[in-house]
């Protein structure tokens, strides 16, 4: 028998980062809490919950808690049919659905599709921000429910469907340009010229290099983890950056940004990649992902 109030603990721990606070939404006392996740992990002979400021799950423990997710979704379907199964006492449960997305998509596109399904729904949102290559390893690790990837192979035990392109170009300030590349955009020239990044994954600028100039480089770069920060970046002088179209589309037309090289977009591919128990519940969240990628993307 699989023991519910012990994976609820251990959910509600991950979840708010702390065995205090997860036993103010579990209504029952921090050593409580603590007494069903260590008992289920001694059952279970293994770490569920590594204990720190916040606490997290391991592997294993992140795949309880997104079975706890999808017990979420189900109770919430039976409670619109059967209300009288719902205890008035207690507050009414609320499911968070855990996303994995790339920060371009967050700053442009995605947190549409996001906004326009809470208005109509209960469900609440974690949404995590990796590169657009790596999110398909959060769904692979069972950190979420739901991604969106650059991955064209669909993860196994999920459902995959192409979003669209999103529109990168290559974009600097007039005066970076003319400081930097005075003879034109050369090997040289874009070797010492500072782009922005934004981590370690981040490979956008070395394939646009790849793409237009058909050479394998790593230009000197700015570390700006920012969406944002790299539109106001290129704007200042600072560097040259990938940035997506809907974002500088205004100020390529004032002229405030040029293309590094006139019509060298790079479009990068991206999928919706869900868990497949939780897809037939989550109709309405994938339609409208779809609905609004269609519009924003490119097809």
């Amino acid at each position: 028998m699989i023991d519910y109030s012990a994976l609820r603990a251990v959910s509600a721990v991950v979840q708010t980062g702390s065995f205090e606070k997860a036993a103010g939404i579990l209504n029952v006392t921090p050593s409580a809490v603590s007494q069903r996740v260590k008992q289920l992990e001694e059952r279970l002979g293994i770490v569920l919950v590594v204990r720190g400021t916040p606490c997290t799950a391991t592997e294993k423990g992140e795949w309880l808690c997104r079975h706890m997710e999808n017990v979420g979704m189900l109770e919430a379907d039976l409670f619109k049919h059967l209300p009288a199964l719902v205890d008035p006492a207690k507050p009414e449960p609320r499911v968070t659905l855990h996303i994995a997305t790339n920060a371009d998509s967050l700053g442009t596109w995605f947190l549409t599709a996001m906004s326009s399904f809470a208005r109509r729904s209960a469900y609440l949102f974690n949404i995590a921000i990796d590169d657009e290559d790596h999110t398909a390893e959060w769904l692979r690790r069972g950190q979420v429910i739901a991604a969106v990837s650059s991955l064209e192979k669909p993860v196994q035990g999920c459902r995959h469907m192409f979003l669209g392109a999103l529109r990168y170009h290559a974009t600097a300030s007039p005066d970076f340009v003319s400081r930097h590349f005075p003879q034109g955009v050369t090997a040289e020239a874009i070797g010492n010229a500072p782009a922005l990044t934004f981590n370690q994954k981040d490979r956008l600028q070395s394939r646009w290099i790849r793409q237009v100039l058909g050479e394998d480089l790593s230009p000197a770069t700015h570390w700006l983890p920012s969406t944002q920060a790299f539109i106001e970046a290129s704007l200042s002088g600072m560097g040259w950056g990938m940035n997506p179209a809907p974002l500088v589309r205004v100020h390529l037309d004032s002229g405030r940004l040029v293309e590094l090289i006139p019509q060298t977009p790079l479009d990068v591919p991206l999928y919706w990649q869900m868990n497949r128990l939780a897809s037939e519940r989550l109709v309405d969240l994938t339609r409208e992902v779809m609905t609004v990628a269609k519009h924003q993307l490119l097809s």
